[in-house]
């Protein structure tokens, strides 16, 4: 399975299961997204983080996900049914991460 992003330091399970994709949810207000060629740098300007996300497709989503009633839509209306599971992995840990909350 391809990893979509890379923590600098893993938050733990626990904090990863607290993520519910029927909530709304949207970047980070203090999160700044820059965009690369693999996909796009999050920095967190209160804890100080540097993430990488490594897809484009995942920069799309996280980027669109205030325009969904829940993350689970956006899931459906941006990604492959085959790949679901993979971006919904994705988004929990980017949730333990701070890098997408709650709306």
């Amino acid at each position: 399975m391809r990893r979509l992003l890379s923590v600098t330091e893993e938050r733990s399970a626990v904090t990863a299961l607290a993520f519910d994709p029927g909530k709304a949810w949207r970047v980070h207000p203090q999160i700044a997204l820059r965009d690369e060629s693999f996909g796009a740098l999050a920095y967190h300007f209160g804890t100080r983080r540097l993430m990488f996300l490594k897809s484009r497709t995942l920069v799309e989503l996280v980027s669109s996900l205030e325009q969904y009633d829940s993350a689970q839509s956006a899931i459906d209306a941006l990604i492959p049914e085959s790949e679901r599971t993979t971006y919904r992995r994705a988004l929990a840990r980017l949730a333990a991460s701070e890098v997408i909350d709650v709306r």
